[in-house]
């Protein structure tokens, strides 16, 4: 069958032939989407968007490097993918079809840096401990063979060290040269090299200054930052796979009165879909036969399950909890509303790759300054006379001394003590600028359910019966439906026996308590026919004639209030955005405190919201909990989630917070402001640094050695100041 034809599609012969995988698109071109490896930063997410835009063919190409995916349309035969895939590899970045994990590639980035710097760590221990011998000379406690000696001990220790520990950053200099500019590495790389060769051509010349140890410790430092950013790309990458995966498993479709289980991805619109109690709803679609109850929590983010019956239309990502039902497909996998969720969280993920830190901007002033003038320095010893030797070690000098240790560490280590202090309290901080945005916000967006709220129903109303409610927990036990348990906590006491227990799945649960027929569920269900189901949160006890309502409430949290207070106090604007009834949001913001408050908004009506006041100059702090809250809490410039929420919008999040109260996020604020402060401090200690040391290093009055420990003593004393974070604030 024609609809079925992608789904045997096997694995090409050659690895690099992967335009049988592309999907024709309404105007004749074609579309395709791989997993791409090796994507460090955005200068790489650059380099491959420009490659294939240079193609007038290409119509578009984008790399997302939060899920590691290429994907790139063109205009023509379907094998000119294969030749724009080519491009990509010839780049040097592998390419496999959408799907393949590429986890693994990252893993094994993660090992290589922990062996470059357990063998850093190594020569830099047995370095320093030969050192101090060789300083000793100058007080003359050894002889020139002995010198001799631990210098040729130094070389064979340093040179294996560094050729293998410095692979991160020689590769990453190669790179970026061969695109033709310089990053951060290649002065590092330079410095290192220089200072490296230089030894080794005092040792062979029985020369006194050997500076093995400045160029391995010097890399030791690097790799443990390295090693740390690293390691925190890889937890970015894991809600954006983890909610693709939705997109990419198969379903059971009815075809000619058959069974046909397919990709996700080949799923048309005016498919029959089964779908069975427990699975997740793989596209947006209308119920055809059946009626059941649908969690629709991972989508408006409301915890009470929706009944749906045939003509309702359900929503790809939600889980069916009841009975069997068939849908008619509306829409195919890529358009539905969870992938349009995905399309707009990779749309905010590459809106914060442009924000550009501090430090980032001026390394790009950094490097090529840094270059001009240790060539400079170089030039200006030879024209006075000095030999060649002498004026590079003054240049040497002049890159490590002028290397942006303190400059780097300057964010990192507050961010660091900061994130440490918070983890204390319960606070995990996730995203590195996360504290320097947050100090920045001006308008904080809450939403409602699982964040002003416990996301939890509550039993309220006291107008029953303690026998209505022993009758009413004595059937909910028997039900997982989440207001069934919420009666059940209710009642404490004895339980009566009932028979003949029966579930309807989306209207409720009918037994006997002796000789009495008993009915718990909607409202309609148990006799009210004619009265219409109202916003309010309720579940209905019929006995025999008597009808008995149970009303609920979300719990709000104990701190709700004196929190958003807190916002209101110090200038914030505090909005609720909810994809609850208007009804019961209004209800919720007059209890706390909000005067601007939006109910019924959908995930998209959030982004567009916050977009909007985006580009009115807000700064804005977004906390949400469900999959509803995912795109805008991307799109957001600092989002937090509580610990309560779906793996994936916690992944999303920059910062997740545990407890039931929302004192946390004013804690993170404080800590917030008082880390930006000492972020300040730092970057003017390693500008005043900088002032100072680099003159003296120009004019020849430090050594290579010297330039090392200045350069790690400047280090020091920004790490120093940002111990500052663990003094201060409020517990």
């Amino acid at each position: 069958m024609k609809i079925l034809e992608s789904s045997y599609k096997e694995l090409p012969d050659k690895e690099d032939q992967f335009s049988i995988f592309a999907d024709q698109d309404a105007d004749d071109g074609y579309s395709l989407t791989l997993s791409i490896e090796n994507i460090h930063c955005a200068s790489c997410v650059q380099r491959v968007e420009m490659a294939l835009k240079e193609h007038k063919e290409v119509l578009s190409a984008r790399v997302n490097m939060s899920t590691e995916r290429l994907t790139y349309s063109w205009r023509g035969a379907k094998s000119f993918g294969d030749f724009l895939a080519n491009k990509v590899i010839d780049l040097g970045y592998g390419l496999k079809p959408f799907g393949e994990s590429v986890e693994g590639n990252s893993k094994g980035q993660e090992k290589t840096l922990l062996r470059c710097l357990a063998v850093a760590g190594f020569a830099m221990g047995n370095l320093m401990m030969i050192s101090i011998g060789l300083w000793s000379e100058e007080v003359e406690f050894m002889g020139v063979a002995t010198q001799d000696f631990l210098h040729w001990i130094s070389v064979i220790i340093a040179l294996p060290a560094i050729i293998y520990s410095g692979r991160p950053f020689f590769f990453s200099s190669i790179n970026a040269l061969k695109k033709r500019h310089a990053n951060m590495d290649v002065p590092i790389s330079l410095a290192i090299i220089l200072a490296s060769m230089m030894s080794l051509f005092e040792t062979i010349n029985h020369g006194e200054h050997i500076y093995f140890d400045s160029a391995v410790m010097l890399l030791f430092f690097l790799l443990i930052g390295r090693y740390l950013d690293i390691r925190a790309k890889g937890k970015a990458k894991e809600s954006a796979k983890a909610l693709l995966a939705k997109l990419h498993g198969t379903a059971t479709v009815l075809l000619h009165s058959k069974r046909h289980n397919i990709p996700i991805r080949d799923i048309k619109e005016g498919m029959t879909i089964l779908i069975a109690p427990g699975e997740s709803i793989p596209v947006d679609g209308v119920v055809l036969k059946g009626v059941s109850e649908v969690d629709m929590s991972l989508i408006t983010g409301e915890t009470i399950p929706n009944l749906v019956n045939k003509g309702d239309a359900v929503f790809a990502g939600t889980i069916n909890i009841a009975s069997a039902f068939q849908l008619t497909a509306s829409k195919a996998s890529q358009e539905s509303l969870l992938g349009e969720i995905v399309t707009l969280m990779e749309r905010s993920e590459r809106s914060k790759s442009r924000f550009v830190r501090i430090a980032d901007k001026a390394a790009s002033i950094y490097t090529p300054t840094v270059h001009v003038m240790a060539l400079l320095t170089f030039l200006g010893w030879l024209v006075f006379g000095q030999t060649w030797q002498l004026a590079l070690l003054n240049a040497v000098t002049v890159l490590i001394i002028t290397c942006p240790c303190a400059l780097g560490l300057a964010v990192p280590v507050a961010q660091v003590l900061a994130g440490s202090r918070l983890f204390k309290s319960g606070i995990l901080l996730k995203s590195g600028d996360a504290l320097e945005k947050l100090a920045g916000i001006d308008t904080v967006i809450l939403d409602k359910t699982g964040t002003l709220t416990l996301g939890r129903p509550e039993l309220i109303d006291k107008d029953y019966k303690e026998s209505h409610l022993q009758i009413a927990a004595s059937l909910a036990v028997n039900s997982k439906h989440p207001l069934s348990q919420a009666i059940s906590m209710a009642y404490s006491g004895e339980l009566l026996g009932v028979n003949n227990i029966e579930e309807f799945p989306g209207f409720g649960i009918q037994a006997f308590v002796g000789d009495n027929e008993v009915k718990l569920g909607r409202r309609q269900w148990c006799g009210n026919e004619n009265d219409k189901e109202t916003d309010e949160i309720e579940l209905w006890l019929s006995i025999n004639n008597e009808k008995v309502c149970f009303k609920f409430i979300d719990v709000l949290r104990k701190d709700a209030k004196d929190t958003v207070k807190y916002f209101q106090n110090v200038g914030y604007k505090v909005i609720l955005l909810s994809g609850d009834s208007n009804k019961i949001v209004s209800n919720i913001a007059k209890k706390v405190g909000i005067t601007d408050y939006y109910g019924e908004v959908s995930p998209i009506d959030k982004c567009e919201y916050i977009e909007k006041l985006k580009k009115k100059g807000s700064k804005i702090l977004m906390v949400g909990d469900g999959l509803n809250d995912a795109p805008s809490l991307s799109l957001a410039d600092v989002s937090m989630s509580p610990s309560s929420a779906i793996d994936i919008t916690q992944n999303t999040a920059d910062i997740v917070f545990q407890g039931i109260v929302l004192r946390p996020i004013i804690k993170t604020i404080v800590v917030a402001k008082q880390a930006k402060k000492i972020i300040i401090e730092n970057f003017m200690l390693a500008i005043f640094y900088n002032m100072i040391a680099i003159p003296f290093a120009v004019l020849g009055y430090v050594t290579p050695l010297i330039a090392a420990i200045a350069m790690s003593s400047s280090s020091l004393v920004v790490i120093l100041n940002s111990f500052r974070l663990n003094g201060k604030g409020i517990r």
